[in-house]
């Protein structure tokens, strides 16, 4: 996410610390390539002239060139105006209104719309406890009512039954009054899409929109489409009238032009993003918090929120009664890298440590990916029960087997024994300690940064 965007800025702002005392034209050379780095992450030019000169105001002025250091100063007023720029406050889905409360779902053909709106479905009742109904309006897209009362299903959440050849219009209508008999909080509808806009998808969205009154009316756009996601946003907006926008496809989006656009061009918040696959995979915007990526500062916050979320207390309270006696084996070991991968993996994390970006690059050039923690775990996989309980008793001959058994060398096999020492020692030290300084869960465990490269 924005990895091409944080890199080109990177390396910006690294040139205006290095130079210590700045000029007016250093400023100005650096907003030069700070506008043309935008413009490649392909950023509506309207809101990148808007962005460049209300930082360029502010980086010439006498508190920058005056400053101890002026290269901090520019960062934190690019810092400043990108979270402006994205829409400074958090703004969740509103759910301020007598229940059932209608959100209408939007947007073209291939947004990922149905899928949003079983997101959203799962974590308005998981999260806010809501009772929660789905209803599908698109009567053009083969399999599409169907498609919704399988990811209903999946997640627990009903769905409205279908009845051959009733009108959009009917359906949403028939929808609201069976949520209001059936006593849910919310009931989300899901309109058909387009592969382009066309005066009869609006028609058909402003009729549903005028019979059901949604109190939240979100539209679902693909943020790898960049500014075609931007216009499509534009047109929605203004035809339309929308209360949000949520971005999907947010993890595959190495540029970001289409969320850096989106609440300039609309005026309407970024509420929720897509970040993958999985149905969980759905997170708030946080404009603050995205500022910070984009200028390597990480998203510690985003890091830990994950980590409460994803690690069971459970296993957290147990692997704490261990580091209090010292101890740390090969299962403590696979239950971190577990932990690791439903955090994301290795790339995800690593997106959220403050200036980490040199070191995802020489992992991309080494060849370490996500593919390594599945290694380690299948090499701990072929210990027996005692191995794993009992490192010291891996011997030459025990090494061999597991390499074998797990499909690595037997110089991988050693490099994982090591980590398990490094953390297994950096435990007893923390044991003795009382827990204080313990990691993240899920954060890369210390003897880990020996598999980097150098």
């Amino acid at each position: 996410m924005f990895d091409s965007l944080s890199d080109k800025l990177g390396g910006i702002f690294d040139n205006l610390k290095r130079r210590g005392a700045l000029k007016e034209g250093d400023v100005r050379e650096a907003m030069r390539e700070v506008r043309i780095a935008l413009l490649e992450a392909d950023v509506a030019l309207s809101v990148v002239k808007d962005f460049i000169a209300k930082v360029t105001t502010r980086a010439v002025g006498q508190e920058v060139m005056k400053s101890v250091s002026p290269g901090q100063m520019v960062i934190k007023i690019v810092n400043d105006q990108l979270v402006e720029m994205l829409g400074s406050d958090t703004v969740g889905i509103s759910l301020a209104a007598p229940s059932p409360v209608p959100i209408l779902m939007v947007g073209l053909q291939g947004s990922g719309k149905t899928t949003t709106a079983a997101k959203i479905a799962r974590r308005l009742k998981e999260k806010d406890n809501k009772k929660v109904m789905m209803a599908s309006l698109d009567i053009y897209r083969p399999a599409a009512m169907e498609q919704l009362k399988i990811l209903g299903e999946q997640i627990d959440v009903p769905t409205l039954p279908v009845i051959e050849g009733q009108l959009p219009v009917d359906i949403a209508k028939r929808a609201m009054t069976a949520a209001r008999l059936q006593g849910m909080d919310v009931v989300i509808l899901d309109t058909a899409g387009r592969l382009h806009i066309d005066q009869t998808l609006m028609a058909e969205v402003v009729g549903i929109r005028e019979a059901t009154s949604p109190h939240e009316t979100l539209l679902v756009v693909d943020s790898l489409t960049g500014q075609d996601a931007v216009n499509v946003a534009q047109s929605f907006s203004e035809q339309i009238g929308i209360t949000g926008v949520v971005l999907t496809r947010m993890d595959g989006d190495g540029r970001g032009g289409a969320a850096l656009s989106m609440r300039a061009v609309t005026g309407q918040p970024i509420k929720l993003v897509g970040t993958g696959e999985k149905i969980e995979d759905l997170e708030e915007f946080h404009p603050d918090r995205v500022a910070s990526r984009i200028l390597g500062m990480g998203d510690v916050v985003s890091l830990v929120e994950k980590a409460a979320e994803t690690i069971e207390a459970e296993d957290a309270e147990k692997m704490i009664k261990k580091m209090k006696k010292g101890q740390f084996d090969f299962d403590d070991l696979r239950s971190q890298l577990r932990q690791m991968k439903k955090l994301g993996g290795m790339a995800s994390i690593l997106g959220m440590l403050p200036g980490i970006g040199k070191m995802k690059k020489q992992m991309a050039s080494a060849n370490i990916d996500d593919s390594l923690l599945k290694r380690q775990e299948a090499i701990i996989n072929s210990m027996t029960p005692k191995e794993r309980e009992r490192p010291k008793l891996l011997n030459a001959s025990r090494k061999k087997r597991i390499a074998a058994g797990s499909g690595s060398t037997v110089q991988e096999v050693n490099k994982l024994i090591k980590m398990q020492k490094q953390m297994a020692g950096m435990m007893k030290k923390m044991g003795k300690m009382g827990g204080r300084g313990m990691p993240l869960p899920g954060q890369i465990p210390p003897g880990m940064e020996g598999l980097l490269p150098k």
